[in-house]
């Protein structure tokens, strides 16, 4: 079982997505994945990371590199998601995160977020992913 393993409640989801979000999370955490990370994403997705927007890969990759600006390390735990319904492809997430930052120390959050999955030849790809931050904790 991966750190990246969530709870479900018990309705059925489509494997393939649960796995996305274990490779999601584990690759978010890691700090030069940016390409990587963009793919998990279509050419179009729109991202939207609390007062952040992102349409598109290149937006998406700029968005991603500037995550990384103050930020050392992360280590996101996505505890639980929510399917809209049996085997839906719109879920709410709930989860943590914790920052080492690169000017020392560390600092955590909680994030909810809305993310929305197309499959594109078989892979599974995010076309909408909103996430809920506190900013204002996030500023501490």
């Amino acid at each position: 079982m991966s750190s990246y393993t969530s709870e479900y409640p018990s309705i059925p989801f489509e494997p393939a997505f649960k796995k996305f979000f274990e490779d999601f999370y584990a690759t978010s955490d890691i700090p030069d994945a940016h390409d990587a990370y963009v793919q998990f994403f279509t050419k179009d997705a729109a991202l939207i990371m609390a007062s952040k927007k992102a349409q598109g890969s290149e937006e998406i990759l700029a968005l991603r590199k500037g995550l990384w600006d103050k930020v050392a390390s992360r280590v996101h735990n996505p505890i639980k998601i929510f399917p809209y319904g049996p085997n839906s492809n719109e879920v709410m997430l709930h989860g943590t995160v914790k920052y080492g930052l690169k000017a020392g120390g560390e600092s955590s959050l909680d994030w909810a977020a809305y993310a929305r999955l197309v499959k594109e030849e078989e892979k599974v790809k995010m076309e909408f992913y909103q996430v809920y931050l506190d900013t204002g904790a996030q500023a501490k």
